[in-house]
């Protein structure tokens, strides 16, 4: 008799798997498998790994104390001694970088815990509630008509401009695309077999909610935070860049850029550093996203 192949009981595959190496993998093996094989992303992958490391490493690698002045070696060129030169009162660049780095992370993780958690919250109750659908969508659709720069900015200057404002500011303004994603997700989720099945059971709306439809829905909302961290950095930059983030003496790499513009053109270093750190940790995390997105793509899987 023929063999039978077995179908794979993960939410959201309807591919099924043979004898090879995907039966009984689990899912988190089967997407990293996935994403090995992606080049781009595991370039992104180092880049955001290296930069994580060196965040969490921070007071131990920085070479100098990034808050030092020492108005002898004032807008030096990068050297042995200062891999990249020193600012206008002496401070070294390298370790205003490396510290920097803790501060750009920080900035992006609570934004985007703020974006999602809000976002989740409305995009859940919209889906699972109709009379709340309306109300929901038209208040995101309200902040959605407004310019995402322009947004932070006017929640900056109702809070004052200080980092952890900029950091509700950056994480106000991802609500409304978290919570459109998170709500289009839930109405999928919703209609399937096992969430009426926990209905009928007498489960809870919390408990169908949390323990039946959020799981299933990890791997969009996954792949938005990825590029959501981007974003959030970025834009935590601007908004420092602009005066409204961090405030001296703080080593913010979007401030930098501000204080550096003055003498960009004697020294050129003190922009290009964290323009061009910025750029690449921003890249990275883009090349990972689409990876991720790729990887978790369940009609990929066994390819």
């Amino acid at each position: 008799m023929a063999k039978t192949p077995a179908v794979s009981n993960q939410p959201g595959s309807t591919k099924p798997c043979g004898d090879g190496e995907w039966r009984g993998a689990s899912f988190a093996s089967r997407t990293w498998k996935q994403l090995v094989k992606n080049r781009s992303a595991m370039c992104g992958l180092v880049v955001v790994s290296f930069v994580v490391l060196i965040a969490v490493l921070a007071p131990q690698v920085a070479p100098y104390d990034p808050l030092k002045v020492n108005f002898e070696r004032m807008m030096e060129a990068p050297s042995r001694d200062h891999l990249m030169g020193t600012d206008w009162i002496g401070r070294d660049v390298l370790s205003r970088m490396i510290v920097g780095s803790r501060l750009s992370l920080t900035v992006g993780f609570i934004s985007v815990g703020i974006g999602l958690s809000g976002g989740t919250i409305l995009g859940l109750s919209a889906a699972f509630y109709p009379r709340l659908d309306n109300i929901i969508m038209r208040l995101i659709d309200i902040l959605m008509a407004f310019p995402g720069t322009l947004l932070c900015i006017a929640v900056v200057a109702l809070l004052g401009p200080s980092l952890h404002n900029a950091m509700i500011a950056v994480g106000v303004t991802a609500i409304p695309g978290y919570s459109r994603m998170v709500r289009g997700t839930a109405l999928t989720v919703r209609s399937t077999d096992y969430v009426e099945s926990a209905r009928a059971l007498g489960a809870s709306d919390l408990r169908i909610m949390i323990r039946h439809m959020f799981p299933n829905m990890l791997a969009p909302i996954l792949v938005m935070v990825t590029f959501g961290l981007a974003g959030s950095v970025l834009a935590a930059a601007g908004l420092s860049f602009l005066g409204l983030g961090a405030q001296p003496p703080h080593p913010e790499w979007g401030l930098m850029i501000s204080e550096g513009r003055r003498y960009m053109l004697k020294a050129p270093w003190l922009v290009l550093a964290p323009g061009i750190t910025i750029t690449v940790m921003i890249l990275g995390f883009n090349l990972l996203g689409d990876g991720l997105r790729d990887a978790l793509d369940p009609r990929l899987h066994g390819r």
